[in-house]
């Protein structure tokens, strides 16, 4: 995965305003008003929040006759999970032997006798 898109996205959605617009999006397309009214900013600084995760791929921006719908891109959600998910995985591994290590040195020991 390009380093500079996983950059971009994290960084972009290490604001709370543009997690919270990404949540929004995930219940289905919005226009900016929609998406600024729970805001208690200003529409302008709004569609800041927009460019930046619309610049970073996590969002697009249709056009349906007057109606100016922000949709969430999947994809790009999903390449940030999956660069997460490679660390992990990697260390659940690591967990997993370190499980079995310590399973193996908790069997009972017998003496023996002579």
């Amino acid at each position: 995965m390009d380093d500079d898109r996983v950059d971009a996205g994290f960084a972009a959605l290490a604001d709370p305003v543009r997690r919270a617009i990404i949540a929004r999006l995930s219940r289905g397309p919005a226009t900016v008003n929609e998406i600024a009214e729970p805001f208690e900013i200003s529409l302008q600084a709004v569609s800041r929040h927009i460019r930046v995760l619309e610049q970073a791929g996590l969002v697009t921006k249709g056009r349906e006759a007057q109606r100016r719908p922000v949709a969430l891109e999947p994809a790009a959600l999903e390449r940030l999970t999956a660069w997460i998910d490679g660390y992990r995985l990697a260390h659940e591994q690591r967990f997993r032997r370190l499980d079995a290590v310590l399973d193996g040195d908790r069997e009972p020991h017998h003496e023996e006798t002579t």
